[in-house]
């Protein structure tokens, strides 16, 4: 078994003036040098940022190592807030317990979307179904928590030979919708030898993309994960690999690929390419489920390494335009994030 991941970062989106721990790593920038704050190994970028009355700041980003893979599980003792304001000449640490520092749910203002799209062609069906649906079990139950959310979701997909990829599960937060509609797959479900994977990538790429901008057009942060798991190549010929690429490469930031692969028929450079967030291949059937869960980790990990952090400032009103940094520490990694808000109507009662 062979397993090759990557990850990606979302496209930073902010109404108000921020960059990333790459961006702005303390270089050429007096104000954030004199923290010193050291060797910058996480790459944190911010989604939103806003503020409520009477002076709450909440930022919503997403952290990455600098390799690009996420870090899930941050608690409020990982943060350190920094603010500066028109009388500091440095930054001020502001102590997280009195700043009432926490994570918030972030369920009403993200959305995270996963679509499985399963190659059903005949090889498949005569040859692994069994350990397929077992495999999709997996990895059902790996992404989707086990307390349904409106923040996670997941529809699956299959193909063969059709100029056509069908919705076998529409999108939903069931994980039991998700395993009845694996259970129902039975071996004539398709009749068809052909192989259409390009098509299939294509239309799950625009399927991914409609989703987000659905999600976006109602005020809502959104992403979406497409895995595609194949035992072979693209056989039906009605799509050339480069459109299948270019509709990858031209898909927004927020949407990852991921693929999986089965058996000696397979073009793993061209199953990498496709996959470019994670690819893993199995040699066999029997390996089918390892490799499921090994990209469902990968897939469950981007979900989780977004968060909402929040904070009461002690700014107050009249104090303009104010400088914050965010710093996250884990383990021997750290990284901040820079951004700014603006504390006109800021009170004392923030809780």
């Amino acid at each position: 078994m062979k397993l090759y991941i990557a990850f990606f970062a979302l496209l930073s989106i902010s109404i108000l003036t921020s960059c990333s721990s790459r961006d702005d790593d303390g270089g050429g920038d007096d104000s954030i040098a004199c923290l010193n704050l050291g060797t910058q190994e996480l790459d944190i970028t911010i989604q939103e940022s806003y503020t409520t009355l009477p002076s709450k700041v909440s930022v919503f980003f997403k952290v990455n190592g600098t390799d690009g893979s996420p870090v899930a599980g941050l608690t409020p003792s990982n943060f350190t807030i920094f603010e500066q304001g028109r009388n500091d000449d440095c930054y001020n640490e502001i102590s997280s317990s009195e700043a009432s520092a926490a994570i918030s749910p972030n369920a009403q203002i993200f959305s995270n979307n996963t679509l499985l799209v399963l190659d059903l062609s005949n090889s498949v069906l005569s040859s692994s179904l069994q350990e397929l649906k077992q495999a999709s079990t997996s990895f059902i139950t790996n992404v989707m928590p086990a307390v349904p959310t409106e923040s996670f979701k997941m529809a699956i997909y299959w193909f063969d030979g059709e100029d056509v990829l069908h919705e076998l599960q529409s999108l939903t937060t069931s994980a039991t919708q998700l395993q009845e509609a694996i259970d129902g797959i039975t071996d004539d479900i398709s009749n068809d030898p052909s192989t259409d994977l390009y098509g299939a990538v294509i239309k799950a790429a625009t399927n991914a993309e409609n989703i987000v901008d659905t999600l976006e057009n109602e005020d809502l942060f959104a992403a979406a994960s497409v895995v595609i798991f194949t035992d072979g190549t693209d056989q039906a010929a009605r799509y050339s690999e480069q459109e299948a690429l270019d509709a990858v490469s031209n898909a927004g930031e927020d949407i990852s690929f991921f693929t999986i692969g089965l058996g000696s028929e397979i073009d793993e450079e061209v199953l990498i390419a496709i996959g470019k967030t994670g690819s893993a291949f199995a040699e066999n059937s029997n390996e089918l489920e390892a490799v499921f869960n090994d990209i469902s980790n990968g897939v469950a990990g981007q979900a989780n390494s977004f968060y909402l952090f929040e904070y009461c400032s002690p700014k107050r009103d009249g104090s303009g335009e104010n400088d914050l940094i965010i710093q996250v520490i884990t383990g021997d990694r750290d990284g901040v994030v820079q951004t700014s808000f603006d504390a006109t109507g800021f009170t004392s009662g923030c809780e």
